[in-house]
């Protein structure tokens, strides 16, 4: 979907500090809301719908919170669509069927942490009867419209012509996903121009990489 989220060429939001610290968290809340966003495993919750969900946030909303704040926001109102917590719990930061409890039972380390997210890894790739449209080496022009639901064809990348630079199998189709159904298609790392996209880039030797599938794609 066309959202705030797709800022890809955008004017009017100000230079990228690429000088900020590597700090992955600069506020111990938001490792918490990283470890939390690593352990929960929701029933019927995608990366997708998970996606899509924080696309739905409102732009003054998006544009005005920390990383991490945004996280937490799409968690919870994923938890809370799913039944597992309820407003009021979050509001009051405490478990409705335990109300003395102000903390968890037990904290997990960051190793800990890791391991169960490993232990729970999940696959998106899968073989597939129907063989690829594309070759690597050969251009393509990506669809000229988008989708009302999540899509991974931003906004800037699409009527654009490219090379396909790599085939990557098949894998679990997100616009579909996001909708809770799972098929996959071939995908492919297509390479553009920066001048392709942004016409004021026209003297860069740039190239932008971009991973889309085949529905994205037709031959040039």
């Amino acid at each position: 979907m066309d959202g705030i989220h797709d800022l890809g060429g955008k004017q009017g939001y100000g230079p990228i500090d690429v000088d900020d610290d590597e700090k992955p968290f600069h506020e111990d809340w938001e490792g918490r809301e990283w470890g939390i966003a690593q352990c929960a495993r929701t029933p019927g919750i995608t990366i997708d719908w998970w996606r899509h969900c924080r696309e739905l946030i409102m732009p003054e909303d998006y544009l005005g919170r920390p990383y991490f704040d945004s996280w937490a926001q799409t968690d919870f109102s994923t938890y809370i669509e799913a039944g597992w917590i309820t407003l009021e719990e979050i509001s009051s930061g405490k478990s409705i069927s335990d109300p003395d409890s102000g903390e968890p039972a037990s904290a997990m380390t960051l190793q800990q942490v890791l391991q169960e997210d490993r232990a729970h890894a999940a696959r998106f790739d899968a073989e597939i009867e129907t063989p690829p449209l594309f070759a690597v080496g050969q251009q393509v022009i990506t669809c000229r419209h988008g989708n009302s639901g999540h899509t991974r064809l931003p906004q800037y990348a699409r009527d654009r012509r490219g090379t396909v630079h790599a085939y990557h199998g098949a894998h679990v189709f997100p616009d579909l996903s996001a909708q809770g159904e799972e098929m996959h298609q071939h995908c492919y790392s297509i390479m553009f121009e920066a001048s392709e996209l942004w016409p004021e880039a026209k003297w860069s030797q740039d190239k932008v990489y971009l991973d889309l599938w085949e529905s994205y794609l037709v031959g040039a």
